[in-house]
């Protein structure tokens, strides 16, 4: 059964908690992982455009209803910095639409930008690189494991992909850790909300547990 939002919320004190010895790179020596978790997940610089994003988001949210907007500030402006650091040329938003997509296409503006609600509208192709996927559907982790099985193959050492939810319920977590063990999968990074996968095989093959806080 799908966790209930408010108590993903009211969970949320606990995993601080339970994470804090992995706040801010503490004990990570990989110069890779350190400047990512630092620069691109702590990173607290406004960047211009959040505060017109935030305008936008408002605007829309009377048309597209509740659902809208139902992820996180936190989880929405950490999705900008993620594309931003990437600079992906394409951008596969696959699960229910929400307001994260403002934030994914402002982050690369000349990205191509698909959004997926089942495996048909995945871009063909297979010689297409996927540069940056989100998945974001917890609620289907057989949907989730799905459009990762296809995209993955189709990676490059510049590709990264984020899931939502990865520690949300048991057969989220099994499948993230079935994530983890891809042969095409490098390093990645468990901020319980998100889980974030590299592939970049040159670097040591490391997975890190980062507290994404409150």
């Amino acid at each position: 059964m799908p966790m209930n939002p408010i108590l993903l919320r009211c969970l949320h004190p606990l995993v601080w908690v339970l994470r804090v010895r992995h706040r801010r790179g503490y004990g990570v020596h990989s110069p890779f992982a350190f400047d990512f978790i630092t620069d691109v997940v702590y990173q607290r610089l406004p960047y211009y455009k959040y505060r017109d994003l935030a305008l936008l988001e408002r605007k829309q949210a009377v048309a597209c209803g509740k659902d809208w907007g139902y992820e996180s500030r936190k989880v929405k402006r950490l999705l900008f910095r993620i594309v931003n650091y990437c600079q992906p040329r394409l951008i596969v938003d696959a699960g229910r639409l929400s307001a994260s997509a403002l934030y994914l296409r402002a982050a690369r503006e000349g990205a191509r930008y698909v959004p997926v609600s089942d495996l048909s509208e995945l871009p063909a192709g297979a010689d297409l690189p996927v540069d940056f996927l989100y998945v974001h559907d917890y609620r289907r982790p057989e949907f989730v494991e799905a459009v990762f099985r296809l995209c993955a193959p189709r990676t490059t050492a510049c590709s990264a992909f984020v899931i939502e939810g990865i520690g949300y319920t048991p057969a989220m977590r099994r499948l993230w850790r079935r994530m983890q063990r891809h042969e095409c999968v490098g390093v990645t990074f468990d901020l319980y909300d998100l889980g974030i996968l590299f592939f970049d095989r040159s670097k040591n093959k490391q997975d890190y547990v980062v507290n994404f806080g409150l």
